[in-house]
């Protein structure tokens, strides 16, 4: 965790690192657990305004096919049809609305986050994890967020009943965003 304000000379436009980054998520199966993914496929880029947070933007592109849960089956699985019928729809996008500062650590974007051609507005928190001059003299700037959404406000479905009451895959699922952006600008 930083212990300081972000410096306003880090002020500028920046590509997210997708070697150095995740975008990942986590969701209640079986009631019993939780399966968590990644998708190894995205880009991003943004502006960032130290002094006036709200000046700021983002957006974020997701090759759904990327999609990486560590099982073949399940991945083809949520590929398909009955979760992100990713052959029609290749691209899950986010694009900020409102970013805030919340703290000195601590920021909120809204955005419209897109999947399976339905938009809704999201909210996700962020907390600032440094900056740092990389070995090729790359500024780079960190951040952590999550939220938790319903995967049913964008038509993602499919379920099955468990026997013992209860079902296969919770509806509730958790976004996870560990960013290492460069500055370009």
């Amino acid at each position: 965790m930083s212990t300081a304000t972000i410096p306003t000379a880090l002020t500028g436009t920046y590509v997210l690192d997708a070697s150095h980054s995740r975008i990942g998520f986590a969701a209640r199966h079986a009631m019993v657990t939780k399966v968590r993914g990644s998708f190894n496929e995205f880009e991003g880029s943004g502006h960032f305004d130290a002094e006036n947070p709200a000046n700021s933007h983002l957006a974020l592109i997701i090759q759904a096919n990327s999609i990486d849960t560590r099982n073949e089956d399940r991945d083809g699985h949520l590929k398909s049809n009955d979760f992100f019928d990713m052959e029609t729809y290749p691209e899950i996008k986010f694009a900020s609305t409102a970013v805030e500062k919340v703290d000195d650590d601590n920021y909120r974007v809204t955005g419209d986050l897109t999947i399976k051609d339905v938009t809704k507005p999201v909210t996700v928190d962020f907390e600032y994890t440094g900056t740092a001059v990389d070995p090729y003299q790359n500024q780079r700037i960190g951040f952590d967020g999550s939220t938790t959404v319903n995967r049913k406000d964008w038509g993602v479905n499919w379920n099955a009943a468990l026997e013992a009451g209860g079902v296969l895959v919770g509806e509730q699922v958790t976004l996870e965003f560990e960013v290492s952006a460069i500055r370009t600008s």
